[in-house]
């Protein structure tokens, strides 16, 4: 069955995608409670933690190419497609200074997160992404920004 096509634009994210973005936020939830509660296993949560920022960071870049794959072409399609590599250089750059300061690292994903809401603003603004994107985008960034950041505090001996 094809998916209604509602000819109003929809200023509010979908309930799916609500849900998933906010549950996307628990595990470094989780892994803050457990270093909180038993810091003998949490040091380890807080790595996870940290390692699974950087993948949601590279997971933007992702969707900025899917989304402008699917309506930008010519040289504007590859100043995009540029961009959107972006993010996982950066969790690259964050994997490679993690074992001389775990804090560093943090601070690394956390910028990418936070700048990455330039990007998301950007293609709102030229109709790459629907009008609720920013709404989503906006606290699941910063909210996985503080927390990264919080990983790393934690992490410190």
């Amino acid at each position: 069955m094809a998916d209604a096509i509602d000819p109003v634009p929809v200023v509010r994210p979908p309930i799916a995608a609500l849900l998933l973005g906010y549950a996307g936020l628990l595990p470094p939830i989780v892994a803050v409670a457990v270093r909180l509660i038993d810091p003998a296993k949490g040091g380890m949560m807080l790595a996870l933690a940290l390692f699974y920022a950087a993948l949601i960071l590279s997971f933007l870049g992702g969707m900025w190419w899917g989304a402008v794959s699917a309506r930008v072409t010519g040289a504007a399609l590859t100043l995009w497609l540029a961009i959107a590599v972006v993010p996982s250089l950066v969790a690259l750059a964050a994997g490679a200074v993690l074992f001389a300061s775990v804090l560093s690292a943090a601070a690394i994903v956390a910028a990418g997160l936070l700048g990455s809401l330039l990007v998301d603003m950007a293609l709102v603004r030229a109709g790459h992404v629907p009008p609720w994107w920013m709404k989503l985008r906006m606290p699941l960034s910063v909210g996985l920004a503080a927390l990264t950041l919080l990983t790393g505090l934690l992490a410190q001996p």
